[in-house]
């Protein structure tokens, strides 16, 4: 079945660079020019793979369409803004969002998301994840840790999911890398490295459960 892609984006040369791009690697895309218009598209066509929604738009905000499509609809959704703080990007989450990139963004980048993010959706892997004392509800970006809440940036949130998806399994850097900061990240080895070491310090008693393989990468040993 082909892949239908709802972009909601109300600059008009910034949506048709992504449609064109898209379109480019085959996918079916409808585009809206503001809030309101993607309620609309979005109500015709029950058959989307994918929702692509910008924060600031005229008449509804991408928050508000978020909430609305997430009513009705499980529908994987990937939000663009010109916001690029850990608030904005938590409000995102809240609404219901699945992956979230800031602006100004290489079209390449956002072409590898949208492929990742339904990756993902198609292998189910966007479940809840309950081990003994932690609990992790995707949707609500929520983690628990013996009934506490831990609070986790979004970087550390997705690499404790991923950690969690492959428990007892060795996880080298660049499969890290790939997976929570995208394929074409470019970056340092020792930014793993960092945000390892700041979510043991946020997850209690299982901080000591997430294992340093020298000179590999991590595992989640349970």
């Amino acid at each position: 079945m082909e892949s239908k892609i709802l972009i909601a984006e109300d600059e008009d040369n910034i949506r048709k660079l992504i449609a064109s791009y898209l379109v480019n690697e085959g996918f079916t895309v409808i585009q809206a020019c503001d809030g309101e218009d993607a309620i609309q598209k979005f109500d015709n066509n029950f058959d989307f793979s994918l929702v692509i929604l910008d924060v600031m738009m005229p008449k509804i905000d991408g928050y508000q369409v978020c909430r609305y499509i997430r009513k009705n609809s499980e529908v994987p959704v990937l939000m663009l803004t010109a916001r690029d703080t850990e608030a904005d990007e938590l409000s995102g989450f809240n609404s219901g969002a699945d992956e979230y990139i800031s602006k100004p963004f290489s079209p390449r980048i956002l072409v590898t998301r949208v492929k990742n993010l339904l990756k993902r959706t198609a292998m189910n892997s966007m479940q809840d994840i309950e081990l003994e004392g932690i609990s992790v509800k995707y949707r609500e970006r929520l983690v628990t840790i013996d009934g506490e809440r831990a609070i986790l940036t979004p970087k550390e949130f997705d690499l404790f999911y991923y950690l969690l998806q492959n428990k007892n399994l060795v996880l080298s850097r660049s499969q890290i890398l790939s997976t929570v900061w995208d394929w074409d990240y470019f970056g340092d080895d020792r930014t793993v490295d960092t945000h390892i070491k700041c979510l043991r310090s946020k997850i209690g008693r299982y901080g000591k459960h997430i294992i340093t393989v020298r000179k590999v990468g991590y595992k989640f040993e349970y």
